[in-house]
Parts: C-alpha cells; structure tokens; sequence
C-alpha cells in the first residue's frame, strides 16, 4: 500500500513536471509567436518609413532641382535686361556723339565766318586808326597854331587842372566821410581811448594809482590777510581799495584809482601794522579814524589855499573839493598846487590890466575844482566845477570863467580869457610837467615847421603853450575843401613826428580881403 501510495505520488509529480513543462513549451511558443509579430510589425514600419523617407528624398531633389532651375532663368533674365540697359545706352551715346559731331561742324563753320570778320573789322580799324591819327596830328598842329601852346605845355595846364579838380573833389569827399563818421564818433573814440590806455597806461597806472606800504617781516603779510582771508576782506570792504599781499617782499601795495580813499587805506594799514591788532573790528575802526583825519587834512589843504592866495566868504563845500585836488596829479602836477600858481598869475594879469585882482584870483583857484569829482561825475571837468560854482553860489563872473577855460561855452568877461592863459602859463611853464625849456622850445618850433612845409602856408604861429598851431593860408591857392584836408594832413603829420602831452589843436584860416577906395 505504501508503495502504491508512493508510486502515485510519483506518477502524480511527474506528471506535474510534465504538466508544467508543457505550459513553459507553450509560453515560449507564444513568445516566439509575439516576438515573431513585433519584428513582422518592425519590418512593416520600418519599409513605410523608408519608402516615407524616399518620398521625401525624391520631393526634396525636385524641389532642388526646380529652385536651381529658377535661379539659372532668374539669372539669364536679369543678363538680359542689362544687355537691353548696355544696348540702349551705347544707342544713346551714339546719338549724343552724333549731335556733338553736328555742333562742331556748325561751331568750326560759325569760328571761320567770325575770323573772316574780323579780319575785315581789323582791317577796318586799322585804315579808321590812320584816319584818326591823321586828324588828331591836324588837330594838334591847329591847336598848337592857335593857342601858341606846346604840347608839353598844354598838357602840364590840363593836369594841373586835373589836380585842382582832383583835391577839390577829394575835400568834398573829405568832408563827406567826415560828417558821416560823426554817428560813430563814440565808438570810435572808445575804440581810440582803448588803444591809448592799453600802450600807454602801464607806467602812469603803476606810479599814480598805487601806494606802498613796508612790512617789520613777512610774518605781518599772514595777519594782515587772518584766517581764511576775513582782515583782508574787511580792510578792502572798508577802504574800497585792493591789497596786493604776495606781489612784493615785505610790502602791501594799495591799488585803487580813488586817492583819497587810497590815502585813507596807507594811513589806517601803518596804524594797524603798528598796533599789531589786525582782526575785522579793530579795522572798521581804524578806517573811520583814518577817514576823519583825511578829512581833515584835506579841509586844512584848502583852507591854507584860500588862505595863501588871500580869499574870503568861500562855501565850506568849495573847500573840502580844493582840499581834495591835494591828492590829484595832472601830466605829474599836483592839481592843488597848479591851482594856487594859476592863481597867483591871474590875479598878477588882472592887475597890471587894472582889473580886479580878488576876482581873477578866485576864477584861478576854484577854476579846476571837477577834477575833484571827475571821476564820479560824467562830463568835462570845466563843467562840472562850473556846475558845482553854481551850485554853491559862486559869483556869475566866476562860474563863466569856469565853464570856459578850455572853451565848453562862451566866455562872457575877460576873466575867462584871462584864466585860460594863466592855467596855460602853469601847465606850460618849464618844470611844471617835466618838461625842460629846450623841449618845449623845440617842440613849439618842430610844430610851426611841421606845417610851413605844405604848399599854400603864408604863415603858423604855435600858441596856447603849443597845444594850437594856427596856419594862416593864401586865400588863392587854397580853396574851402582844401583848407579842411590841408588841416588834416597837418594834424597827421604832428601825430606821427612829434611827442606832447595832451592834444594840439590844428586851424587853418583862410581870409580874403578886397580893398576899394571910393574918390
């Protein structure tokens, strides 16, 4: 039983193997099967995409070959066009050549007609030319018959009548241009002014609107400056003059054109340096201290001018503005001290003449005091001190001497005159402007020689000191016009010869005198 039992089992196990080795024979079957499948599946697709792919292909070099074959006939059209373009162009040039070909031959025909003309017209001109000739050598020979004149002589007249004409002309044109430069008178005269100052000025501005101030040591220039500049600005804002600190060693030079305001600025710095307390305070301070004694001084200057020249009743104003002219110089005179000497001469003059001599004295005195405040005030110096004698009362007689010593108006009394060749007397004396009596004597000379070297001249006299040269001409040789360049011309030559302070005043005076006795 038990084998039996175990022979079962056996055949059961082993037809279990069996079983199951039936069922794995039958999955791999169906996976040969499924794999088999796929790869026919595989070979399927991979055909269509091939024959996909050769479609493509064959699309592609089509379209390749189309695009290749565009561009070829793109390529012949366009060779085609430009041969049209070379074509017409060569067709149209040819024209062109053509028509200049025409125009040559009708030009060259046009050139041989002209030439044949005018060898004709030349041959022409040439028989009218002897013709003329001819005629003017008649001429001449009648002329010379008749008027009994050369031919030398006849053309040294007509050019000599050219010439008159020609300077009369000339002067018209002269005073033409003349009246016309009178709306640019200011300008140019700025333009002059500008010129002048900017050759000339370097010198005069350094010794007459500068004042030097020494220095103990060069420790003094930093006090003076303070910190961060605040004394020097004080001592300028107070004073209304610059300070120039590093230009000089051991000095402060003071520039300003006021000299008053400058003198104020030397005294209160020599205080400061002294004391040795610079700061802002103290020098407002100083400065008002300094300013009173100015003040002062120059209202003793004025006060011992009226005293010296023997005034009296003078307006306290009057005074102070004569004091003041202490520190004004004039071509290097001192203007106060040249008043008191035109002064003195006046009242010398008046009296010899029997005139009152108080009166010209006091005309002499004040007859500069503008130049007081010429400097503030516009205008002429004689008008504005005869502005101020007016204002302060002064006596008519004075204030018309004023006004008219360097002829801005009228004089209406000898006192003017009189003034004006006492303040030349001053100004021209030797000394008085550095300048000694054999230049001025040559000067004058040099001017009176200057002007009798043109034609016409009967006579010059250098008058004024030599600031006028008067030229007395022949009223027959020359005219109106030339009498106005003749005077230029003199005023030219004096400029570009001569050296002189101020200006010179060139007339010319042309007089014409008829006599008749009556029987």
């Amino acid at each position: 039983m038990d084998i039996l039992v175990l022979f079962f089992g056996i055949l059961v196990g082993t037809g279990a193997v069996l079983a199951f080795n039936f069922q794995q024979r039958k999955v791999r079957e169906n996976l040969f099967v499924q794999k088999e499948e796929q790869l026919q599946h595989l070979l399927r697709a991979t055909e269509e995409k091939a024959a996909v792919a050769a479609r493509e292909l064959e699309l592609t070099v089509q379209a390749e070959r189309l695009r290749v074959q565009e561009e070829v006939e793109n390529k012949f059209r366009e060779q085609e066009r430009e041969l049209d373009r070379q074509k017409r162009r060569m067709d149209k040039r040819e024209e062109q050549l053509d028509r200049k070909f025409d125009h040559l031959d009708q030009r060259e025909s046009e050139q041989e007609r002209r030439r044949t003309q005018l060898e004709e017209e030349k041959r022409q001109m040439e028989l009218a030319s002897l013709k003329v000739q001819e005629a003017v050598q008649e001429a001449q020979k009648r002329l010379e018959t008749i008027a009994r004149l050369s031919e030398e002589e006849a053309r040294r007249q007509l050019l000599s009548s050219f010439e008159e004409s020609a300077r009369r002309e000339s002067g018209r044109l002269f005073k033409q241009l003349e009246e016309e430069a009178k709306d640019r008178a200011a300008q140019i005269a700025q333009e002059v002014i500008a010129t002048a100052i900017q050759r000339h000025a370097g010198e005069f501005v350094a010794e007459k609107t500068v004042s030097v101030v020494p220095l103990p040591s060069e420790e003094m220039k930093g006090r003076i400056i303070g910190r961060e500049g605040r004394n020097i600005r004080a001592l300028e804002a107070a004073t209304g003059c610059d300070l120039i600190i590093d230009d000089t060693p051991e000095a402060v030079v003071i520039s300003g054109f006021n000299p008053v305001r400058r003198q104020v600025a030397r005294l209160a710095l020599e205080e400061l340096i002294a004391d040795g307390r610079i700061h802002p305070a103290r020098i407002e301070a100083v400065v008002r201290k300094a300013t009173k004694t100015i003040e002062q001084e120059i209202r003793e200057a004025g006060k011992r001018a009226i005293f010296d020249v023997g005034l009296n009743e003078v307006n306290p104003e009057i005074v102070r503005l004569l004091g003041t002219l202490k520190f004004r110089t004039s071509y290097t005179q001192n203007v106060l001290a040249h008043s008191v000497d035109v002064a003195f001469f006046a009242g010398i003059m008046a009296e010899e003449l029997g005139l009152d001599g108080n009166l010209a004295r006091r005309c002499g005195l004040l007859h500069d005091i503008g130049k007081a405040v010429d400097h503030e005030i516009q205008g002429s110096h004689a008008v504005i001190g005869g502005q101020f004698a007016k204002k302060y009362k002064e006596n008519p007689t004075v204030v018309n001497a004023i006004w008219s010593h360097h002829f801005e108006i009228e004089s209406t009394s000898v006192y003017g005159p009189l003034t004006n060749a006492a303040d030349a007397l001053s100004a021209a004396r030797p000394g008085a402007r550095r300048e000694n009596v054999e230049t001025y004597i040559k000067r004058l000379e040099s001017l009176e020689q200057i002007a009798t070297q043109f034609d016409g001249v009967e006579k010059c006299f250098a008058i004024q000191a030599g600031r006028e040269l008067r030229v007395i001409v022949s009223y027959d040789r020359v005219h109106d016009e030339g009498a106005m360049m003749l005077a230029r011309e003199i005023a030219q030559r004096v400029e570009n010869e001569l050296t002189y302070p101020g200006q010179i005043r060139v007339t010319v005076i042309r007089e014409m005198r008829v006599t008749e006795i009556a029987h």
